[in-house]
Formats: structure tokens, sequence, C-alpha cells
């Protein structure tokens, strides 16, 4: 999470919520871009954006019904990976992004797919400009990392 502090680092930090345990010493945009429900809205908005782009189509046809699911299990990372309570690695532990996702072909085009609805679902839900270039930033070295083909 290196990231989080270099990025947010100037930010003024925002009150944590009483139900997680989180590093005080470390900028957490996790609250800064709104908490739980601006990353519930993120995932949602990811989804709903696959769904609706014809441009997704292929990363959309990899996606097992119901996308539910995968829209739940992307809300829980992003809240651990963006500061917030780790609920992706209470259910299923270490997120291993690149060995689960190891199944699929994911080459520059998948990758391409998948940040194109990433991005659009950023500029939609999170409100601060450099905020969303920010997390695109990191987003995007994370995406290029799940890259097997």
């Amino acid at each position: 999470m290196n990231w989080i502090k270099k990025i947010f680092q100037n930010s003024p930090k925002s009150p944590q919520s009483e139900d997680s345990v989180r590093d005080p010493q470390q900028s957490n945009a996790y609250d800064l871009i709104g908490g739980e429900p601006v990353i519930r809205a993120l995932a949602h908005q990811f989804y709903l954006q696959m769904l609706q782009q014809g441009r997704a189509s292929e990363l959309l046809s990899i996606h097992k019904a119901p996308i539910t699911e995968s829209e739940q299990k992307l809300f829980e990372f992003l809240s651990g990976w963006l500061g917030g309570p780790g609920l992706f690695e209470q259910k299923y532990g270490h997120p291993a992004l690149r060995a689960r996702h190891m199944p699929f072909q994911i080459d520059e085009e998948m990758r391409d797919q998948w940040l194109f609805c990433m991005k659009r679902a950023i500029e939609i839900e999170i409100s601060h400009p450099e905020h969303q270039a920010a997390i695109y930033q990191a987003i995007s070295t994370l995406a290029d990392h799940m890259r097997n083909q």
C-alpha cells in the first residue's frame, strides 16, 4: 500500500470508521474518496460499464453469472487495496491476484477492456480529479501485471 501513502500523503486525513482497524500513520485513500459507499458504487459502476459497453464484450464473456458475485468480490478487494477494511483477505486469504487470474487469457486487449470500464467507473464515482488520476494510475499498473499472454 505504499502507493496510497505517496499519492494521498498531502491530503487531510479523514476520521476512520470505528469498525475497521488501520495504521493511523497511513494516509487513507479509502476514507478520502468516501469510504464504503463510494467503493461499493465504484464496483457496481465497473460491472455496469462492462454490461453496457460493447467494447467490453470479450471481458464480459469470461465472467460467470451471476455478475453480482464478481461485483461483491471486487468491492471487497478494493476496500482493502484502498486502505479500508481487508474484507477480501478476511474471506478468501491473500488476494494473489495474478495467480487467481491465471486460468483466464489476459492479453493487452483484455487488460484494455478492463481498464476502459474501470476508468469510466472511476470518473463517474470518484469526485476529485486528483483522486481519480491517482487511483487510475495505480490500478493501471495492477491491471498490466495481470497480463499472462
